[in-house]
């Protein structure tokens, strides 16, 4: 099964709920975890569940090099991208590989065969196990832009040989913008961890659409922080027929704990059963 963990916005406690649930299903026997950071921007799960890396990889976009002794400057290349990465102006070709996607269009097209496609290192990829979780992650370099290209390669290399009997949890990054796309693409069911404040329900209306309006896979949601701002969020998903899983209170424990880096199943053992609860709730939900 493959469980994404998402949010609308960011700060809702979407990492936390991820983590706890990964330590939940690691104590159920003959279930092998699968823990993915998929928010390559600023990934922090490594904070809390400190796993020992084993491997370690370059990603990155493959960019055109032209060759200038073949290039005639008739200016296919240019015609075909769709992402205005590359010009030519007189005889000159102008490549920007900050506005390449990599799809190979230019080198595929030209017609003296002017163009080889170099790798450009956009981020890194990491993977090992914290205790008996498996674990990976990505990273975005600083100042690169292209967040979508090092999740796939990262779903990729991790899930390549996936057993039957396993939980894959998908922690993504927040919003709804390509990223989210590529990482809850294929996921059997979507979590999602709001707040209950006008900027959480505008954002949560904003996912939901994505996720279950366009991509077809079935939503439930946690409410983080219960206990603050109005219920509109409840009344939302009353309307739209959204179960609600679970509610994390606004609780001062909690926050500390999580601040500390510890998971809160671990700091409070009483959300030890609770979210071993919400796991099989979500596991049977998915099945149906």
């Amino acid at each position: 099964m493959k469980l994404a963990v998402a949010s609308g916005k960011g700060g809702t406690g979407k990492t936390m709920v991820a983590v706890s649930l990964a330590i939940a299903a690691a104590e159920t026997r003959g279930l092998e975890v699968i823990y993915l950071d998929c928010d390559v921007e600023a990934p922090n799960a490594a904070l809390f569940l400190h796993p020992t890396f084993e491997e370690r990889r370059q990603v990155g976009v493959l960019v055109p090099k032209v060759d200038r002794n073949l290039c005639t400057g008739c200016g296919r290349c240019a015609e075909v991208c769709e992402f205005n990465a590359i010009s030519v102006i007189g005889l000159k070709v102008l490549v920007f590989p900050e506005l390449c996607h990599g799809c190979g269009s230019c080198a595929l097209n030209c017609p003296e065969n002017a163009i080889q496609e170099q790798l450009s290192v956009t981020g890194i990829l990491e993977k090992g196990h914290a205790g008996n979780i498996a674990f990976g992650h990505g990273k975005l370099n600083i100042g690169k832009a292209m967040a979508t290209p090092i999740i796939r390669d990262l779903k990729e290399w991790i899930l390549a040989k996936l057993n039957r009997d396993s939980l894959v949890i998908l922690d993504s990054p927040p919003g709804s913008a390509c990223p989210v796309i590529e990482t809850v693409h294929g996921a059997d069911y979507a979590l999602m961890v709001t707040e209950p404040t006008p900027f959480g329900l505008h954002d949560l209306r904003q996912a939901v659409d994505l996720i279950w309006g366009k991509m077809a896979i079935p939503v439930g949601v946690v409410i983080n922080r219960d206990g603050i701002g109005d219920r509109r969020v409840d009344e939302y998903c009353m309307e739209e027929d959204i179960p609600i899983l679970l509610r994390i209170p606004f609780d001062r424990e909690i926050a500390e704990t999580y601040s500390n880096g510890i998971p809160i199943v671990e700091a409070i053992p009483h959300y030890r059963s609770v979210f071993s609860s919400l796991l099989h709730t979500i596991i049977k939900k998915a099945a149906l």
